[in-house]
């Protein structure tokens, strides 16, 4: 809520790592969303929450030379992007300055080597996405988006230019749809996934569409390339509409072909995971005789590549469906030195801790591997290759191998998997001395 004042002049002094912009007002941190380091501008201070002092950006007075016009017109009432008004390069760039920074004070740590950035292209990148959906009785029609910046509703939006085609200009029409469908006030969300050769919608159904909705669905499918589904409970209720065909995506590099269901996770950005896995895989320096333990290995978007070179990999998954998917991809790409294990990782007591590993990879959420970086003193692998889309708990985690188990940060990298947000996706690669 803003309080009733008249704008107030202040430079900026840094941004947040969530990328909104800290001005210095006569000691106090303000913090004002879309002002960048450098600028001086004019705020309008909002009424106190807790112990923040947040102000509304009013105007630019001095832009950043760093300052770009948004590609979207709906940033700055959408909240999926944070950074358009950041030229693409200086979003890198700060980026790096966070894990750099976050390794520092938490890890109390310093890559020996940082690699180059692997940026992005900036948009049309988005391969995954959770949009919302709303009929709004004062508009008189359904809305399906991002959730505005500053609320719980959903952005009105007729396109968004960071997803892939063909999703990028199908959000108006997509509206439509679920608008003339008996279900324009039952759809809450819709998971959306794109794989190389066709797309996949996951209608969240509160209740059963009728046969002129399932025709519907199907033509608009029909028409994009589009398969629809949909999930009346939980993710185990998740039915086809009509026929629908198999999600891949592949790793060229590597030869492989990777087949995954909608709502399984795929990291979002296909360049960039492409570049993360050729990284990942080229640091391990993986020998032919190695036992390789990849961790948190989903469907196996590391354990195959690195399985290709080594002569034994073992890959653990808290998710069966995952692992199932894992055992299925390895089978279909003729590798037969790998098997899969269902186990919860917040857990230690696990027999595969106690064996002898000459490489192990962690893929964690954000959460970050706290339980396996514990037992790691067990095995003492000659490598560690960590990817972390979290940089606060690679710093914590990487504090206890260097710090407790002697081991040295030899290279990170960070990877710009998710342009104009501010979300960091980093690679660390920990080397016993």
């Amino acid at each position: 809520m803003r309080a009733e004042s008249a704008p107030v002049a202040a430079t900026i002094v840094d941004l947040t790592h969530e990328g909104v912009g800290i001005a210095d007002l006569e000691g106090q941190r303000v913090f004002v969303a879309d002002a960048l380091p450098g600028e001086r501008v004019e705020m309008i201070l909002r009424k106190r929450r807790r112990k923040l002092r947040e102000a509304d950006l009013e105007r630019v007075l001095e832009p950043s030379p760093s300052r770009v016009v948004p590609g979207c017109e709906y940033f700055g009432r959408c909240g999926g992007c944070a950074l358009q008004h950041l030229a693409h390069p200086a979003q890198v760039e700060f980026k790096q300055k966070v894990v750099a920074e976050t390794l520092r004070r938490i890890g109390r740590v310093e890559p020996e080597e940082w690699l180059p950035a692997a940026p992005s292209a900036p948009w049309h990148y988005r391969r995954r996405a959770r949009l919302g959906v709303k009929h709004v009785t004062g508009k008189g029609r359904v809305l399906v988006g991002f959730r505005e910046r500053a609320g719980p509703y959903i952005t009105d939006m007729q396109r968004c230019p960071v997803l892939m085609a063909p999703l990028d200009g199908l959000l108006g029409e997509l509206a439509t749809l679920i608008e003339n469908s008996s279900l324009k006030e039952r759809i809450p969300q819709i998971e959306a996934a794109v794989a190389d050769d066709v797309s996949a919608l996951v209608l969240r159904v509160l209740a059963p569409p009728s046969a002129d909705d399932e025709r519907a669905f199907l033509e608009f499918g029909a028409r994009h390339g589009i398969d629809f589904y949909v999930q009346p409970g939980g993710p185990g209720t998740v039915t086809s509409l009509g026929q629908t065909r198999a999600l891949r995506y592949r790793l060229p590099e590597f030869g492989l072909t990777f087949e995954f269901l909608p709502m399984d996770f795929v990291q979002v950005n296909a360049g960039i995971n492409a570049e993360l896995v050729s990284t990942a895989v080229r640091l391990a320096e993986i020998q032919s005789t190695d036992r390789v333990l990849d961790l948190f290995c989903g469907l196996g978007n590391f354990s195959l590549p690195l399985a290709q070179r080594a002569g034994e990999l073992v890959g653990v998954e808290g998710e069966a469906g995952l692992v199932a998917r894992a055992v299925r991809n390895a089978a279909a790409n003729g590798i037969g030195n790998a098997r899969f294990v269902t186990a919860d990782l917040a857990a230690r007591d696990w027999s595969f801790y106690r064996e002898q590993w000459d490489v192990v990879v962690l893929d964690p959420p954000r959460t970050g591997a706290e339980a396996p970086v514990a037992e790691m003193h067990r095995s003492l692998p000659r490598r560690i290759v960590y990817v972390s889309c979290h940089p606060a708990t690679l710093a914590r985690d990487a504090q206890v191998l260097v710090g407790d188990l002697g081991y040295r940060l030899t290279k990170a990298r960070v990877f710009d998997m998710f342009p104009h947000t501010h979300h960091i996706e980093a690679l660390a690669l920990f080397e016993r001395h």
